[in-house]
């Protein structure tokens, strides 16, 4: 199983958005990467300034959101979403657009509860606990 860095990671959204920039072709997972950045435009300066950013801490003391953890995350959640895995995702974020009428909210519900559930996992030093995850879907 791949298990990049956090630089590694942070490197993929840098050359995802430059290739973008210069107008080179994208590969693979990269296309899936940039839908999620156009969707925030708040993290492009970010992704501008890679030799800034490479080594940044975003600290909850700070107040601010890690962009490349929003980013990872909603990634994450495209890939469930592609498989049905956990199996009901797709129902629930179906709903949960439709109840929103804003995919790109109930996608960060999501995001919200998948982050609580691996916070936890790691936290216990256990796999992420799939129904959790959906329960708290349902709770939204």
């Amino acid at each position: 199983m791949f298990n990049p860095s956090r630089d590694q990671v942070r490197q993929f959204f840098f050359d995802t958005w430059q290739r973008h920039r210069a107008g080179q072709p994208l590969e693979g997972l990269q296309h899936s990467a940039l839908a999620v950045i156009l969707l925030h435009p708040e993290y492009q300066p970010v992704l501008d300034a890679p030799e800034r950013y490479l080594q940044h801490d975003w600290t909850p003391e700070q107040g601010s959101v890690n962009p490349f953890l929003h980013m990872s995350l909603h990634l994450a959640i495209e890939e469930q979403l592609s498989i049905d895995q956990p199996p009901g995702v797709v129902a629930e974020i179906n709903r949960l657009s439709h109840a929103t009428g804003d995919r790109h909210a109930a996608l960060h519900a999501a995001l919200e509860c998948l982050g609580e559930v691996m916070w936890l996992a790691q936290r216990d030093q256990a796999a992420p606990d799939q129904q959790a995850y959906l329960e708290g879907l349902r709770r939204r």
